[in-house]
């Protein structure tokens, strides 16, 4: 997918996660993507505030009871630890939800989903969503185009609102039409969540705003974004993907300029972003993705400006679920630790 002719660390790691995930059938939940060494070119990217400036008096802006993680960003310890002393930790960081990337343990041994939900419940945490595949060309793959109906029926009983995936629309290729064929995928499974009184919703990463390669002054994202059910498709913005997006592909491939702003996405279809990831990287225009990753709070990204803006919305302020994560921490429980304490801190300007 990159058209730049280095590994790309983006699809590398969309591989590994896809690996870590795919699972055997019953409680798993698997595939997901990210991760590199990304960046951004237009203002939505400043100098975040610390601790001590993002007090004020103003409210906070993290709305009450609304913050959660990917779980992803805590495999080490889930694996090593099990969902039990995650989970406890976690609540002593003042976390909310929990977004599951996959049901089981790995090496912490066995659970029930039954187990998973009363653990989560125990430790006041919401499971609130989950990533799961997109396709497989094995038959008895763990996703929604190969074993739907399991995928849906483990995400009721978890009690989960919203079933995902961060795997990219890109079964069919990069055209126009290829789009249009896994969007009729989307609508598809959204049909058969809503019936289940849950949300689909897709993840994206950075490749999701480049250019079909038929029609190149097309913005594959805007085709996802038309050709979806707004009833029945949702997406989960993972804002720091959306910027390096911003930062790769602010130019169609002939040169000509194609500014976008992420937020702009958001304020313009409030409703159809349910669910973010917080996550945050400082610039460095020298790589091909422009950020590097950071935990949240130490990079550039503004997420006072982004938040604020869309609690902001009337009837918005507790319509979102912001998850945060990172890809690959130094060291997972710091991460987590320190990145709820920063969005904690900040403070609407008044």
């Amino acid at each position: 997918m990159s058209r730049f002719s280095q590994p790309d660390p983006e699809l590398g790691h969309r591989l590994s996660r896809r690996g870590m995930l795919g699972v055997a059938a019953g409680a798993t939940a698997a595939a997901l993507l990210g991760a590199a060494a990304p960046a951004t070119a237009a203002p939505a990217t400043t100098t975040p505030a610390t601790a001590s400036d993002a007090k004020g008096r103003g409210r906070p802006v993290l709305p009450p009871g609304r913050l959660g993680i990917q779980l992803y960003s805590l495999r080490d310890k889930v694996s090593t630890l099990g969902f039990g002393p995650v989970f406890a930790e976690l609540e002593r960081y003042g976390y909310d939800e929990v977004e599951f990337a996959g049901y089981t343990q790995g090496s912490a041994g066995p659970i029930t989903l039954a187990q998973l939900k009363r653990l989560a419940r125990s430790h006041g945490l919401n499971p609130i969503g989950s990533h799961v595949g997109y396709y497989s060309d094995d038959p008895n793959a763990y996703t929604f185009a190969q074993n739907l109906t399991k995928v849906l029926d483990d995400a009721q009983a978890l009690g989960l609102k919203h079933i995902g995936t961060a795997s990219g629309p890109f079964r069919y290729g990069s055209t126009v039409d290829a789009w249009k064929r896994a969007a009729e995928d989307f609508n598809t499974y959204g049909a058969a969540a809503r019936a289940r009184g849950m949300k689909f919703y897709q993840h994206n990463h950075s490749e999701e705003f480049s250019f079909a390669t038929d029609h190149p002054e097309v913005r594959l994202y805007d085709v996802l974004l038309k050709e979806t059910d707004p009833d029945l498709v949702f997406l989960e913005m993972d804002i720091y993907w959306a910027y390096v997006g911003q930062f790769r592909f602010s130019k169609r491939p002939d040169g000509t300029p194609a500014p976008f702003e992420p937020l702009n996405y958001v304020l313009r279809r409030p409703e159809r972003y349910p669910l973010f990831h917080v996550k945050d990287g400082e610039s460095d225009p020298s790589n091909p993705y422009g950020y590097r990753m950071t935990d949240v709070g130490d990079g550039d990204i503004d997420y006072q400006r982004f938040i604020s803006a869309v609690t902001r919305l009337r009837g918005h302020r507790m319509a979102h679920h912001w998850q945060a994560e990172h890809d690959n921490p130094a060291e997972s429980f710091t991460f987590a630790r320190r990145s709820s304490a920063h969005l904690h801190s900040l403070r609407e300007k008044c």
